[in-house]
């Protein structure tokens, strides 16, 4: 007979490893934690993926030389100063550019862009070069992209006439620059935008300008605007760009919405481009956050376009989980070895409080499906009175995967990382760290005209939510809202007609201890 006085106990432990290693995959790094740090952004060499610089507000630089695993922060100054918006650009030598808002001593708030430089891994940086310096007006929300064939870097952001100022007269546009001699000088700026947007720094202001580069050399970039996202490219490195900005796709609410415990939350949106020579080359996509569901249910969501921009796909929502929860602060990119779509932002989903995680979410298919799983080790709660930003970010190289997110704990703001591990992620059968503990029968009959049966059985006793949602994922019907059913068989009954259904296809939403599973199903004519 065996000894279970030893082994019983040697069992807790070894289940308890288990659990916590499947829970914890994704190595949390510190970044760093020093000046309250927020609005983070990194980036990766991707000729050397050891090497990564990050950086946040207001002047806080971080770089890694190791992959991400550790970080050195590193002073740096600016004889025009330094006024946060941090964001992080490489060229094809493998030189980092660190761009920023000004503060100068004398003269006027944000009035450039500055761009330094550094040739040793993020160590040192140069005094800087700018552009966009236009008397008393603001510049604001820059950001870089490289051109892989040429090393020249682009540069689009906003200008106000006047920030803040609600006199119509006063306008915000996108503008452009460049610079073919590795940052030393910069293009006069151009303005790309039509339409103009007004000064108040909200849903009728025009801002969200990332740049990035098409298969051959185009510059893209989308913008919001009006409550509508706009796009624009050029075929010329930039010389000029088209007559009239193509629309994206809507933006209910617009991009400046309120969530619960955060300070000012924007939905603006990232562009990028596959460039990968896989099956989406040349694909570019558009990903941003907005409430068209509801204040109580902002969602992260994605655009498409195939044929250079001219058209462009219906929105797709990223997030899986079931409606009702808040998704926030999105960025995404490309991975231009395997053509990997990666998106990170803020997520709710397992909370009916303001605890909030980090997710991630992969699309290896071209922005079809996504595959949504947690990164964060443990949730946080925000307060409204830190300022977290008006982003997260996001690095990839070669399955190199490096997320950086600002993080709030006992009212001290930190910024993290995460060592993303892409092999458990790829091998992954269903998002997040749980485990389903029930199972799910195929509705029927499906395709249904008028009554319909959807079963599953629990394993235990759980927390039960049933929807039915629309390809947008909007909610269509709230059949099981948030109840505690027993372990046992279910069969829940629904009348499409009743629920006012018209033909098309839909998806019953079953969420069982914050674990979701979706069936497809087509209402007839």
């Amino acid at each position: 007979m065996k000894n279970t006085k030893f082994f019983l106990p040697l069992l807790i432990a070894a289940l308890s490893f288990i659990q916590n290693t499947a829970f914890a995959q994704h190595t949390n790094v510190l970044v760093g934690m020093d000046n309250s740090p927020n609005e983070p952004a990194i980036c990766i060499n991707p000729k050397n993926t050891q090497e990564l610089v990050a950086g946040a507000n207001l002047n806080n630089l971080y770089y890694s030389h190791d992959g991400g695993a550790t970080w050195t922060q590193t002073p740096v100054t600016c004889p025009w100063g330094i006024w946060g918006d941090p964001v992080i650009g490489v060229d094809t030598a493998g030189a980092f550019f660190y761009l920023h808002l000004s503060n100068p001593p004398t003269g006027n708030w944000i009035d450039r862009i500055i761009a330094q430089k550094s040739t040793d891994g993020g160590v040192t940086w140069s005094g800087g070069s700018f552009t966009g310096l236009n008397g008393t007006k603001a510049q604001d929300k820059h950001w870089i992209a490289t051109d892989r064939q040429t090393n020249t870097l682009y540069v689009t952001w906003t200008q106000f006439d006047n920030y803040g100022s609600a006199n119509p007269a006063d306008s915000s546009i996108i503008l452009f620059s460049k610079s073919t001699d590795g940052g030393e000088t910069w293009s006069p700026a151009l303005r790309i935008s039509e339409l103009a947007g007004d000064c108040l720094d909200s849903d009728d202001t025009a801002e969200g300008a990332v740049p990035c580069v098409g298969p051959n050399g185009e510059v893209y970039v989308a913008w919001s605007n009006r409550n509508k996202i706009w796009f624009d490219r050029s075929a010329d490195g930039g010389e000029t760009w088209l007559a009239n900005d193509v629309f994206v796709a809507d933006q209910p609410a617009g991009w400046d919405y309120a969530i619960p415990g955060i300070y000012r939350a924007n939905g603006l949106p990232v562009t990028v481009c596959d460039l990968s020579g896989g099956p989406h080359h040349g694909t570019i996509y558009v990903n941003w956050t907005d409430q068209r569901n509801g204040e109580d249910d902002t969602d992260v969501w994605l655009s498409k376009s195939t044929d250079g921009g001219n058209t462009w796909s219906p929105s797709v929502r990223i997030n899986d989980d079931a409606p009702g929860r808040q998704q926030f602060f999105t960025w995404m990119a490309v991975d231009q070895a395997t053509g990997s779509l990666w998106f990170v932002y803020y997520d709710r989903r397992n909370y009916a409080s303001d605890q909030t995680d980090v997710f991630m979410a992969l699309s290896q298919d071209g922005g079809e499906t996504f595959k949504n799983f947690r990164i964060s080790e443990s949730p946080f709660l925000p307060t409204s009175g830190y300022f977290f930003g008006d982003y997260t970010n996001l690095a990839v190289h070669n399955n190199v995967v490096r997320p950086v997110w600002a993080r709030l704990e006992s009212s001290n703001l930190s910024i993290w990382s995460a060592l993303v591990a892409v092999d458990s992620v790829l091998s992954a059968t269903s998002p997040g760290p749980s485990v389903p503990d029930f199972s799910v029968e195929d509705p029927h009959p499906n395709p249904v005209s008028a009554d319909m049966g959807f079963s599953f059985k629990l394993h235990r006793r759980s927390l039960v939510s049933l929807s039915i949602v629309d390809v947008q994922g909007r909610e269509r019907a709230k059949l099981i809202a948030s109840e505690w059913r027993e372990y046992g068989k279910y069969l829940e009954k629904v009348d499409v007609e009743k629920l006012g259904l018209s033909p098309g296809t839909y998806f019953m939403v079953l969420t069982v201890d914050g674990v979701v599973q979706k069936k497809k199903i087509v209402v007839a004519e």
